[in-house]
């Protein structure tokens, strides 16, 4: 097993049309208005940005984001991570009821030099923190959406 590698899936129930769903994920660089844990997005051209993110440790995760899917008919937007981690993340957002059943999907490989170390006897502690992370960002949007 290679215990720098996660897949991470959740999925967030909103009350929202997914067409302002998908409005609001597709601009990165305001997710720090409505999501606690992400510290800062700086674009640096139309489909590629650097993201600054952290959760309850205090250990900060850069990354470079790149675009590799952007689907407005099809509510997906997908991204390449390159930087303390590596790999993909994935929005799919599909009407349920008279909202929104949002799914995260992302499978990574960290990079950063303190989680590699820690790999093995941090691993739990990682994985709840990107929980609360994710718990995060639901609760900005959720009330984001509303305010919107």
């Amino acid at each position: 097993m290679d215990w720098c590698r996660y897949r991470f899936r959740s999925v967030w129930r909103l009350a929202a049309p997914p067409d302002t769903v998908y409005a609001v994920l597709a601009r990165p660089e305001e997710y720090p208005r409505w999501w606690p844990q992400v510290r800062e997005v700086r674009p640096l051209d139309d489909s590629t940005g650097t993201a600054r993110f952290r959760s309850l440790l205090p250990y900060d995760l850069v990354v470079t984001a790149r675009a590799l899917r952007r689907d407005p008919a099809a509510r997906v937007l997908e991204i390449g991570l390159e930087g303390d981690l590596e790999g993909r993340g994935r929005w799919t957002l599909v009407p349920e009821g008279g909202g929104t059943r949002a799914v995260y999907e992302q499978e990574v490989v960290v990079h950063a030099r303190l989680l590699r170390l820690l790999a093995v006897p941090g691993r739990p502690v990682f994985r709840a923190n990107h929980a609360l992370m994710m718990r995060g960002g639901r609760r900005g949007l959720a009330a984001h959406l509303r305010s919107v």
